[in-house]
């Protein structure tokens, strides 16, 4: 049984066609899963959406009819926490603290990272597809315990 208001939201970027089995063992816990682009086909979101409910945006690779359906940002709401969802963070069109957003959820850069910046957690889970230069696949999970978030990356 859960806590009440306590969450686990798997979150993962920049899959580029390729979904490792290790996402699907790590977000079955999850209770929802964030995908901030660059999915690259719809069978990939089929198969997160076998294991907990999806949320995903419109990546600059996004190509085709099914991924012109994916918004290019998204407004999620998890208990009493405000998420942010779009690609890439510098196309950011909104004040977060402004617009009451807590966190705020990318990717593009393929790098994962996590800042706090006036109050807002800034969160990059990497890229969840092939290697790329030095960098291995990541993902995050946050875990949203009423109004406090924390993440944790997970590589390999």
């Amino acid at each position: 049984m859960r806590k009440q208001d306590a969450y686990r939201i798997g979150v993962i970027s920049d899959t580029h066609g390729i979904l490792q089995p290790q996402v699907l063992d790590l977000f079955a816990r999850c209770d929802q899963i964030i995908h901030a682009g660059d999915i690259d086909t719809s069978d990939l979101l089929a198969r997160l959406k076998q294991v907990a409910p999806v949320t995903a945006v419109r990546g600059n690779m996004d190509r085709g009819r099914w991924a012109t359906a994916l918004p290019v940002h998204e407004i999620v709401t998890v208990g009493q926490v405000s998420i942010y969802v779009l690609h890439d963070v510098a196309d950011l069109d909104l004040d977060p603290p402004s617009a009451g957003i807590q966190v705020v959820i990318s990717g593009h850069t393929h790098r994962a990272s996590r800042k706090k910046q006036g109050g807002v957690l800034y969160i990059n889970p990497g890229s969840a597809g092939a290697p790329r230069s030095s960098r291995c696949p990541s993902v995050a999970v946050l875990s949203i315990n009423g109004p406090s978030v924390t993440a944790e990356f997970t590589e390999w």
